[in-house]
């Protein structure tokens, strides 16, 4: 989990979705994965939930400084309550690409907002064909990491109607290959759109970035708002 901290390191993405915080009074991250924007999110007077499925990244969210100020839930959509009173969630690292059932969690998400409320999260443009790098001669790398010399790659392995199956290989100093398989799914900006206006979100923007930018073709990344 330190390894995932170290890769993915707070930018211009946990700024943006900080500034979206300010002034909201419940605020739930979804896909909180180790805790790092969540625990940025805490503030006098604020209610901040994460969730994740994952039991390893919330353990080890559980254990850093200050997560005695966030509610910690494992589970996925299923265990967010429609309370109808939360200002603000937000879904960051590209979070809502590991979401299979996406239609029905934005509408769980929806549930749990107030009227005016807002979601965010960003996506990988598929355009922009990210997986066509995935390969393990486009991807290996070695570095010296707290556990020791690192060897690493992506191999690709299956690509079907916007679903993409790839395993990241990390091999440790002494030979272990640790295997994680990634499943992301690739949805455009229309996808999106239709999925967030049946779940009852009206006013939704789509930027290209961080800052505002216009979505384009070439656009790395789709910026998601949209208002209950």
């Amino acid at each position: 989990m330190e390894l995932y901290d170290l890769d993915n390191p707070p930018g211009d993405d946990h700024a943006y979705y900080r500034s979206l915080a300010e002034g909201a009074a419940k605020v739930i991250d979804f896909g909180c994965g180790t805790g790092m924007l969540t625990r940025s999110l805490v503030a006098p007077g604020r209610v901040v939930i994460g969730i994740d499925p994952s039991t390893t990244m919330l353990g080890y969210a559980r254990r850093q400084p200050g997560a005695d100020g966030v509610t910690w839930i494992d589970g996925d959509h299923h265990v967010v309550r429609p309370t109808g009173d939360v200002d603000l969630v937000v879904s960051s690292g590209n979070t809502m690409m590991h979401v299979a059932e996406h239609q029905a969690s934005v509408s769980a998400i929806a549930a749990a907002l107030r009227s005016g409320g807002v979601f965010a999260f960003e996506s990988r443009n598929p355009a922009m064909r990210a997986w066509e790098q995935w390969t393990s001669e486009a991807t290996y790398g070695e570095r010296d990491t707290a556990v020791g010399h690192l060897k690493e790659w992506l191999e690709l392995i299956e690509i079907a109607d916007g679903r993409v199956v790839f395993d990241a290989h990390n091999v440790f100093p002494d030979g272990h290959d640790a295997v994680y398989r990634n499943v992301l799914y690739f949805r455009s900006a229309d996808e999106l759109l239709a999925d967030l206006r049946i779940a009852g979100f009206t006013g939704v923007t789509i930027d290209g970035g961080w800052h505002g930018e216009p979505l384009a073709e070439d656009s790395r990344l789709l910026v998601v708002r949209a208002t209950k």
